[in-house]
């Protein structure tokens, strides 16, 4: 028997990779304005931070600084432009994810992308059908790190949070499930950000590589 009855995963870094598009939304806003593009290493470790990050690594502002709040809405704005021009789901991330179908195990999306983001991303992407939850950073009054997202999911899919595990590739991903009362696991191929190191976060586990969440499934 698995050892969740619901696997819920994050959806930027964990289950697509959308840094090409969040970064290239970014060094647009730098050459609109004259300035050189960031190599996009420079940019990938702060997708998982959304706006806030990608405007920050890209500018240096921060929430409450002059000029934050225009450019924040400027690179939403482009970004919606290019909100699946290279965005894929993770190609070893793919299997898995059929691997779950196939075992009759469901599997949800809890992220902080506002839903008017995420629901054309996971449309686009074909994942609508598949995927039993879609719950956005605006779904619920609260966005992650706080639980509540998480205990939304739980409650829609009718499991108690504790038969739910929780994948992420950020700090505050971890945080969240662990607040929640879920199994935790860190996404080693994400975006991960500055912060502390992923093996610091206080994960259940840490999977180097997407199969690994079917071995510590029990399905593998």
């Amino acid at each position: 028997m698995a050892r969740a009855e619901v696997v819920l995963f994050d959806l930027d870094g964990t289950l697509v990779d959308s840094a090409p598009d969040l970064a290239g939304a970014a060094n647009d806003l730098r050459i609109a304005r004259g300035l050189a593009p960031l190599p996009y290493e420079r940019l990938r470790p702060m997708v998982g931070t959304g706006a806030r990050g990608m405007v920050g690594a890209a500018f240096g502002l921060a929430p409450g600084d002059e000029g934050f709040e225009p450019l924040r809405d400027a690179f939403l704005a482009r970004y919606a432009e290019r909100l699946l021009q290279a965005t894929r789901v993770f190609e070893h991330v793919e299997p898995v994810l059929a691997a779950l179908d196939g075992a009759g195990l469901r599997w949800g999306i809890v992220t902080n992308k506002a839903m008017r983001y995420a629901e054309p991303v996971v449309r686009g992407l074909a994942l609508q059908t598949r995927a039993a939850a879609l719950i956005a950073g605006d779904t619920t009054p609260h966005a992650k790190p706080h639980p509540e997202p998480l205990w939304e999911a739980a409650r829609r899919l009718g499991v108690a949070p504790e038969r739910c595990v929780y994948v992420g590739d950020d700090h505050r991903d971890i945080v969240a499930g662990r607040a929640a009362g879920m199994h935790t696991l860190a996404a080693g191929w994400g975006y991960l950000g500055c912060g502390e190191p992923i093996h610091a976060w206080g994960a259940d586990a840490v999977l180097e590589e997407p199969f690994a969440l079917l071995n510590w499934l029990d399905l593998a």
